[in-house]
């Protein structure tokens, strides 16, 4: 094999999604460096993948990734894998990439599932432009990314999502959502709804990904706007903050929606 970084996807879920060209590259190269080497230990014994596997995940990529260089720099190839999915992608291997690179040394890509990705088509909302946000965070965050008015996408823990649904029900009633859940996997299932109708399912399990669909673009009643207002005046931090997010949330212009705060 060329000497060089192959980043390469793993399935999600169903062992079949592996694709011959992943089996090749991690059958041939020097070294794999996996988020856990006992995860891939199971992948790997499955599709008699024997290389030397090394540890690399979020609390030592930095001091492995200096010595992966160097490996790359001698001659060696070196794959990097995580527990499921595209390397990078809310998953260690960033700060590789960006040393390779830094390094003028080869980096490949060796295409595999995404679970973003397969949630986004599963869900049937529009795909023309959208934004990973990565692991869901906390309501200071889900307020700001309710400006962005197309498609967002969230991984989330299962054990958060009840509590998930109960924010986005508070801050984006408006907007559907689609809760994707066991991507490729025998229990995979799609419910799409509004968040408040969604919180009535009390029973989350599995590898959930959050698709939410664009902002409607009709005008919101004049009752809507009020408990958008209220909602917002209640924990902005100023009278011009107050303002650009019920603009955000709303549709109107930001005179509007000042002049909303000010009458309040």
């Amino acid at each position: 094999m060329q000497s060089g970084l192959y980043i390469v996807g793993t399935p999600i879920g169903n062992l079949g999604d592996m694709s011959p060209r992943a089996i090749e590259t991690l059958r041939g190269c020097d070294t794999i460096a996996c988020e856990d080497t006992r995860v891939f230990g199971k992948l790997a014994a499955h599709f008699d993948i024997k290389t030397r596997r090394i540890a690399m995940h979020e609390h030592n990529e930095r001091e492995v990734a200096g010595d992966l260089v160097e490996k790359i720099r001698d001659g060696a190839a070196v794959a990097i894998v995580s527990d499921s999915g595209m390397p990078t992608i809310s998953d260690p291997g960033f700060r590789l990439v960006r040393e390779c690179r830094a390094a003028g040394l080869p980096v490949f890509v060796v295409p595999g599932p995404t679970a973003a990705i397969s949630a986004l088509a599963l869900g049937g909302f529009p795909t023309d432009r959208f934004t990973f946000c990565g692991f869901f965070k906390d309501e200071k965050h889900l307020r700001e990314d309710n400006k962005i008015r197309h498609t967002i996408i969230y991984y989330e823990s299962p054990a958060r999502v009840a509590d998930t649904l109960a924010l986005l029900a508070r801050i984006m009633p408006e907007r559907r959502i689609a809760i994707v859940r066991e991507i490729t996997k025998i229990h995979e299932e799609t419910i799409i709804g509004y968040p408040s109708e969604l919180l009535a399912h009390g029973d989350w399990r599995g590898e959930i990904v959050i698709v939410i669909e664009p902002a409607p673009e009709t005008k919101m009643s004049d009752l809507e706007i009020s408990e958008v207002v209220r909602d917002v005046v209640g924990s902005a931090k100023n009278t011009k903050s107050a303002a650009a997010a019920i603009a955000a949330r709303t549709g109107m212009s930001k005179s509007e929606a000042y002049e909303r705060v000010i009458k309040k």
